[in-house]
């Protein structure tokens, strides 16, 4: 069907329904203080649940993306989310950000290089949608990474702090590490620093290379020698954030933004490009081979073990969106039909099974016969990931990050 080929007006129309259906659901995520709450299946918000930075942070970025494409009300909501960021979950004593705050007012211990990392991307793209506050909350947020994450002489950043910045923990993490290179090739583009592109470059350059040594499958967990502990959280392997094994989502994911860092550092065509590339193209093939349809059913499993079978057989929503992302961008810069049938064939299952028809959003994680469940992701907190997966295939530059597109109107026709 023409509604799940890319570039044609049938996919189109489709993203852009499936956009304006996510923008509408989350519309009642904000607090009185600007947090966001956690929502549940039909879009309520879970207000016993804590009100968590990194939530609060995605969906700022969402709304500003949406007040740049126009939606009525997307202003408003981006706004309380900047005022929830600089508000209720800055913490003011110790600077940084609380990993968020509780329905009794206590705040969640911790701060999370993962959540920091959204901050500066929440704030680059407010920035571009002229939110007030949005400069400060940038500057901000990028002295504290700076000062408490990033560790220049590795070339990667740490993970989590106590609540005072006084003790770090031993444990160094890959997932954060991601999240800092699109937070900082978001940074570059806006502020015109490349500084932090130079960084992106640096983590990748070590990624890569962990990958090459695991046949493609990338090393989740570290200690904080970059040793890696390749058998963590094997008795929990389903855990949300440190799951045992290889998550063939982030392998995509990483594609990706490996792509991307290398559009904006490189020549096209260049012998550099060709290198980055490639190491792509196979990380985005290991994942789709050992993840698709591996047990039978459609659908991409959320983790393997280190020979790529499949340990967690369900699915969840963000690495279908990534995988559609992914695809349609190795399809934009190679023109290989492969990836745009593999982009066809996420769409497709992507309607027949993770939207919900009925209730809006997508369905945030399947079981292996792709049956709804919530042993992981109950609900649907955000919409990060599926907004971004309406916007990114339609982004004509890849080398861009995705607000910076679509505030510039680098973006295909008839989005």
């Amino acid at each position: 069907m023409n509604k799940y080929i890319i570039d044609t007006k049938e996919n189109r129309g489709f993203q852009r329904s499936l956009r304006e259906d996510l923008i509408w659901f989350g519309e009642r995520f904000p607090s009185p203080g600007g947090g966001s709450y956690y929502l549940g299946d039909d879009g309520t918000p879970c207000k016993d649940r804590p009100r968590e930075t990194w939530i609060t942070s995605r969906m700022a970025h969402v709304y500003s993306m949406g007040a740049l494409l126009g939606y009525e009300g997307s202003l408003q909501k981006a706004e309380a989310a900047v005022k929830g960021l600089r508000g209720e979950l800055h913490d003011d004593k110790n600077g940084g950000w609380y990993a968020g705050i509780c329905a009794d007012g206590k705040y969640l211990p911790d701060k999370q290089c993962y959540a920091h990392a959204f901050v500066i991307l929440a704030a680059t793209s407010a920035m571009l949608a002229g939110i007030s506050g949005a400069r400060e909350l940038y500057e901000d947020a990028v002295s504290v990474y700076d000062r408490y994450f990033w560790n220049e002489a590795e070339g990667l950043a740490a993970d989590t702090w106590n609540t005072d910045f006084t003790e770090l923990s031993g444990y160094r993490g890959l997932n954060a590490n991601m999240h800092t290179v699109e937070a900082f090739l978001a940074a570059s583009d806006v502020s015109h620093d490349e500084t932090y592109r130079i960084r992106a470059g640096r983590i990748i350059e070590r990624v890569i290379g962990w990958a090459e040594e695991n046949s493609w499958r990338i090393p989740e967990h570290f200690t904080d020698s970059w040793s890696a502990c390749l058998d963590l959280n094997k008795d929990r392997p389903d855990d949300p954030f440190k799951p045992f094994g290889a998550t063939p989502g982030h392998g995509i994911e990483w594609a990706r933004l490996i792509v991307q860092w290398t559009l904006s550092t490189f020549a096209s065509g260049s012998k550099e490009a060709e290198k980055y590339i490639s190491a792509a193209k196979e990380l985005y093939a290991r994942a789709v081979k050992d993840a698709w349809s591996c047990d039978g059913a459609p659908g991409l499993c959320y983790t393997t073990d280190w020979t790529g079978k499949s340990v967690v057989h369900d699915r969840m929503h963000w690495t279908l969106a990534e995988a559609i992302n992914t695809s349609a961008v190795l399809y934009r810069i190679t023109k290989d039909a492969k990836y745009a049938s593999d982009y066809a064939m996420f769409m497709e299952y992507l309607d027949g099974y993770v939207v919900d028809h009925d209730n809006g959003s997508w369905f945030h994680q399947l079981d292996s016969k792709n049956h709804v469940t919530s042993t992981v992701w109950p609900g649907k907190p955000d919409l990060y990931h599926a907004v971004q997966a309406t916007l990114i295939p339609y982004v004509k530059d890849p080398g861009i990050s995705v607000a910076v597109a679509v505030k510039s109107g680098r973006m295909c026709d008839e989005l």
